[in-house]
This record gives structure tokens, sequence and C-alpha cells, in this order.
């Protein structure tokens, strides 16, 4: 068990590598699909925008109506917009995205490339002289990255609007004076470190996924089991990744 352990983790970080290497050469790459990289941009971001969006209002809507309802009483309502950048823009937006398209897309992924290496499509594109890893790996990696980093920006966006939605309730601050507000606490290093997440965990669900894909062999019962797998190392690893990054800006902060 132990070493079989041992032989999937090398495995893995041989996948990794080859994997980056195509992405830094990917210029010179001619099995990098745009065809499939908009594809998944499609399937991974624009298919998703009703549930990040619905997600993000109700979170904005819950942390304005928490922050008023705690923070009014010492007379300190203002901080509801530090609430909203530190927890929502900083930590639930990257996190929640990451949840959604790894319950969508990474399963997803998963499970297709499983049944192609189960249907011996992997041998059909070898056959045609084109490479499983660029067109298949990268390109869907491309796609997930890509659509990662939009979801986010686009449930921050959501989240401020709802926000000020739910504030009128509170106070009826117009939306220059809200955003001015919000704007003062938003600094460039919750930007920045949102980004980074975002990228990040799109890199870590998409690999995660191709490679459990990847690594069926012949049986079709495998491919669950393999998606399953692909889920739960996707969740952990964002997870953890979420607390090193956060956890490294309060250090540089």
């Amino acid at each position: 068990m132990q070493h079989n352990r041992k032989k999937s983790l090398r495995d893995f970080f041989l996948f990794l590598e080859e994997t980056v290497t195509e992405l830094l050469h990917i210029k010179h790459n001619r099995h990098v699909s745009l065809l499939v990289v908009i594809r998944q941009i499609l399937f991974t971001g624009v298919e998703a925008l009703p549930l990040i969006g619905f997600i993000a209002l109700a979170i904005g809507c819950l942390t304005i109506m928490q922050g008023y309802a705690f923070l009014s009483n010492f007379g300190q309502g203002i901080w509801v917009h530090i609430i909203l950048v530190r927890v929502v823009v900083g930590e639930l937006s990257g996190i929640i995205t990451a949840l959604v398209v790894i319950a969508r897309s990474g399963t997803a992924i998963s499970t297709e490339l499983g049944n192609m290496v189960v249907n011996r499509e992997m041998q059909l594109l070898k056959s045609f002289d084109i490479a499983p890893m660029g067109y298949l790996v990268v390109s869907r990696i491309l796609g997930v990255v890509i659509s990662m980093l939009v979801l986010t920006l686009y449930f921050n966006i959501i989240a401020v609007l709802g926000g000020w939605l739910f504030a009128q309730f509170f106070n009826h601050l117009s939306f220059g004076a809200f955003m001015n507000d919000f704007l003062s606490v938003l600094t460039f290093p919750y930007i920045l470190m949102t980004i980074l997440k975002s990228v990040i965990f799109g890199f870590v669900i998409a690999i995660t996924a191709s490679y459990e894909g990847m690594s069926v062999y012949r049986a079709s019962t495998e491919v669950p089991q393999r998606t399953i797998k692909a889920v739960v190392i996707s969740i952990f690893s964002v997870l953890i990744l979420d607390l090193i990054i956060s956890w490294l800006f309060w250090i540089g902060a």
C-alpha cells in the first residue's frame, strides 16, 4: 500500500513536470487547441455564471446583514466594509468559486478523460500525431484557469452590489457613498491575493482532475473512483493552499 502511494505520488509529479513544461513552451506547442480552450471556458465559466451570481448575491447580503446587526450596536457600522473586503473578497470568493468549479468542471474533466482512456481514444489521437497532453490536458488547464479568474472577479462584483442593495434596509446610502467606503478599504494587496488564489486554485483543480482521469487503466469502473478521488484531493489542496497564501499575506502585511 505504501509502495503504491509512493508510486502514485511520483507519477503525479512527473505528470506535473510534463504539464508545466508544455505550458512554458505553449507558443510553440501546435497541439494546444484554441477550440478546446474556448469550450472549456464556456462550460466552466459561462455556464456557471448564474450559480456563482446567486451565491455571491446571497453572501454579500448575509455579510452586510450580520455586519450591521453586530457592529451597529457599537456605533461602528462602517466596519461592515472591512468585513466585506477581508472576508468576502479575501477569502470566500476564491474558496466558494473553487468549490463550484470542482463540483462542475473537476468531475467533468476527470470523467471525460477517464472514459477516453477506457475507449482507447488516446491511442486514436496519437495515431493522428496529436499529443494528448497538449490537446486534452494543457488546453483544459488554460480554460479552467481563465474561467476561475473571471468567475472570482465576477463573484466579488456581484457580492459588493448585493451588499449595497441589502444595505439600503439599514442605511439609505447612495451607491457612490457605499463604493467610496468600500474602495477606501480595498487595497491593492487584497486584489493581488484574490487574483493569485484564483489562478492557483484553477491550476490545481484542472491538473488534479486531468491526472486522475488520465490515470484510469482499462476498467470503466475506475472512472467514478478516480473522479471521487479528484474531488477529494482538489478540495483538500484548495483549502490548504488558501491557508498558506492567507498566512503569507498576513505576514507580509
